[in-house]
């Protein structure tokens, strides 16, 4: 037991340098955001410090990965995933992916009862959205338009946007997959030149 929990802890530190660098961030940005010094996160990285609770904590929050995943804990049988729904300004969203980084997605979950007036915002990114029930109006800078399930649209999130129920007393439940700017959620592909 004692050699599984050694493996275990000195298997974090390249996990944390992993997950890090997949999220572009320097140790000073991590340690801004965790309140860990420098040199202990480079100490942690590197194997040289034993990872405690304490710092593991902060460390899991900041990466947006359970602390299961961070330990590289061994699964417990259960084959279901957990995930825990987010609600801000009356939508319910609910991540759908773990690691840090890279695309995201999210199930949307809009109530019938949060007709609000659109209120574009902007931010740094690219979005697609695909609409799985009920219709979703979206504004998209001068463009106001409602898509029906089975619709797909994409657009960089630098353009004012707001998305709501299109129906009044139906909810609205939808896809979206979300990358830092110029992150595209597919790639296109072209045949194979042959010459």
């Amino acid at each position: 037991m004692d050699e599984e929990l050694d493996q275990a802890l000195d298997a974090v530190g390249p996990r944390l340098r992993d997950l890090r660098r997949q999220r572009e961030t320097t140790l000073a940005e991590l340690s801004k955001t965790t309140g860990i010094s420098v040199s202990t996160l480079s100490r942690l990285e590197s194997g040289v410090r034993r990872p405690t609770l304490e710092l593991l904590l902060p460390l899991a929050k900041a990466h947006g990965v359970t602390l299961d995943e961070l330990v590289g804990a061994p699964p417990t049988g259960d084959p279901r995933i957990h995930l825990r729904p987010v609600s801000r300004g009356g939508m319910t969203m609910v991540p759908l992916t773990r690691r840090a980084g890279g695309i995201q997605a999210f199930k949307l979950v809009i109530p019938a009862n949060s007709r609000n007036e659109p209120d574009p915002r902007t931010h740094e990114g690219y979005e697609w959205l695909y609409v799985l029930n009920g219709r979703l109006r979206v504004v998209l800078g001068e463009h106001d338009f409602v898509m029906n399930p089975g619709e797909a649209a994409e657009f960089d999130t630098r353009e004012p946007h707001w998305f709501g129920p299109a129906d009044e007393g139906e909810s609205v439940e939808f896809l979206s997959l979300f990358g830092k700017q110029g992150e595209r959620a597919h790639l296109r592909a072209r045949p194979k030149d042959r010459s």
